[in-house]
């Protein structure tokens, strides 16, 4: 069954093979939706357009989200080429590596305002921008992570970052909700991507998020994608303002505890 026959999708944020945004940008080329993509710089161009040839992409678009012309310029192509769109999917986050090793409060103010930026506020100028031509009953999506509601050691800004776009999510599904447009986040356990290689630790995270979490099994790609099909499709016309966790269950577990210690 293809779910998203006849919908339209512009993914932002592809960055390579291992990003959220590939996993997401199979799964919905394999439920039929046409397919837009867009990535942050002349550097990752190499990477992206031969993924974007393996599903038969031809609108692949550079865009610097921090610069609200070429926002707006990507904004127009689109709405020469597709005319409406249906799905928008926000993969984007960053943070200098210096802001996520050592204690939050070595946070400098360029960074924060940089993690902030770039990492929030491009949702809300994305939306802004695509609103003209969002077809009713379209669907955004975002991505963040439970270092939003907990402390993740060294997550430091980009916890903050995750908390502010998780609720930039609420103010925009309250905005749109009169057109009938849904906006969602999925909170992912750790993947292993080029963003979460910056962050302190994450190796020794990634390795033992298999042994605590309920389901004993880590995060793919996949999982996510196939998450976000579900948000972007039909099947979720009633469910805006949400954050879903696709974590193994992780988010539910109160006190984290190795598995095989025994108890006394």
């Amino acid at each position: 069954m293809d779910l998203l026959e006849g919908k339209t999708a512009l993914i932002f944020g592809l960055a390579n093979e291992r990003s959220i945004a590939w996993g997401i940008t199979q799964a919905m080329h394999r439920e039929g939706a046409k397919i837009g993509i867009s990535y942050a710089g002349e550097a990752l161009e190499r990477r992206v357009k031969p993924l974007a040839e393996q599903i038969n992409c031809k609108w692949v678009e550079e865009c610097d989200v921090t610069k609200d012309d070429q926002i707006a310029a990507v904004a127009e192509k689109a709405k020469r080429d597709f005319g409406q769109i249906d799905i928008l999917v926000h993969s984007i986050a960053f943070a200098g590596r210096e802001e996520l090793t050592g204690p939050y409060y070595n946070t400098s103010r360029e960074g924060f305002k940089n993690a902030m930026d770039i990492s929030v506020f491009s949702f809300v100028a994305l939306a802004k921008a695509f609103h003209p031509i969002l077809r009713p009953g379209a669907s955004l999506i975002c991505m963040t992570y439970y270092g939003s509601v907990k402390v993740a050691p060294h997550y430091n800004v980009m916890g903050v970052a995750k908390a502010a776009l998780e609720s930039s999510t609420r103010y925009l599904a309250y905005d749109l909700g009169p057109e009938k447009i849904r906006v969602n986040a999925i909170s992912a356990g750790p993947i292993r991507t080029l963003a979460a290689a910056g962050v302190g630790g994450f190796r020794d995270m990634y390795k033992h998020f298999a042994d605590i979490s309920p389901m004993r099994e880590n995060i793919t790609i996949e999982d996510v994608g196939n998450a976000a099909v579900f948000l972007a499709s039909d099947l979720s016309a009633r469910i805006t303002g949400e954050v879903l966790y696709v974590d193994s269950g992780f988010n539910a577990v109160g006190v984290q505890m190795n598995p095989e210690a025994k108890s006394e």
